[in-house]
């Protein structure tokens, strides 16, 4: 709108090209934000739960997300091409083998610098790609604890990050294993078991792009109000979006 009013108020510009300008500002505005949702993560059931995560977002918000949904271990993820054309890649896989094609267009879209978001499997997320996770999510995945309850916290100097915002803590299980990550990680979210402690989620910037990654996303984790408005945050945040809708 502030941009709209500038136009409006130049003087001596032709009414046709105005109009010309603020149509295309509006379009601009009113284009959805296209996410690209990579899923392969058989033992977390990653398909249904981006699938009702898509629904969710694709319900409430200016969104409309692309699929290239393959097979834990599997190779290849169909619908991949929908990348090049993507705001936000979301992964969600589990040593996938991509082939030379694929993984050219991966590696094209983590030059250019886009935002990029990974879940639980992202830290082993491509077989022939394994230094994803160091490289990209700034993360040093070394396998998890057993199944028990996990207190998930917010990291206290961190309450005021936008990502954060109207999460409270909850509880998970099977605590992955961070004991590194890279030095640009600002951690989010910890996660405890009796007497041990492990970072949980992060934010980094990239090729000059914004990451966010999180160890949680077990099936129940998606249930969560509060992890649904993490990852609806973490959206927001890494495309530089300035939406901060509420949850209803």
């Amino acid at each position: 709108m502030k941009h709209i009013r500038t136009i409006l108020g130049v003087a001596g510009l032709p009414t046709a090209f105005l109009l010309l300008c603020v149509t295309a500002l509006s379009a601009s505005a009113a284009a959805p934000l296209k996410i690209c949702l990579l899923s392969a993560s058989a033992e977390y059931e990653s398909d249904k739960s981006l699938s009702e995560f898509q629904k969710y977002l694709e319900g409430k918000y200016n969104i409309v997300c692309h699929r290239a949904f393959g097979k834990d271990k599997g190779e290849g993820l169909p619908g991949l091409d929908s990348l090049a054309t993507s705001d936000l890649m979301v992964v969600f896989t589990r040593r996938v083998k991509l082939p030379q094609a694929q993984l050219e267009q991966l590696q094209k879209y983590i030059a250019s610098g886009k935002p990029i978001i990974g879940l639980r499997t992202a830290s082993h997320a491509f077989d022939n790609y394994r230094d994803f996770d160091r490289e990209v999510l700034g993360g040093g995945y070394k396998g998890h604890y057993t199944n028990s309850q996990v207190q998930v916290q917010l990291v206290v100097a961190q309450k005021q990050h936008p990502v954060l915002a109207g999460v409270a803590p909850f509880t998970s299980r099977k605590l992955y294993k961070n004991p590194t990550h890279a030095d640009n990680d600002t951690i989010l979210l910890e996660g405890t078991i009796p007497d041990h402690k492990e970072p949980l989620a992060w934010v980094r910037e990239h090729n000059g792009g914004r990451v966010f990654y999180t160890s949680l996303g077990v099936q129940e984790d998606f249930q969560q109000e509060s992890f649904r408005r993490l990852l609806v945050n973490a959206i927001f945040w890494t495309t530089g979006r300035e939406e901060r809708a509420s949850l209803r």
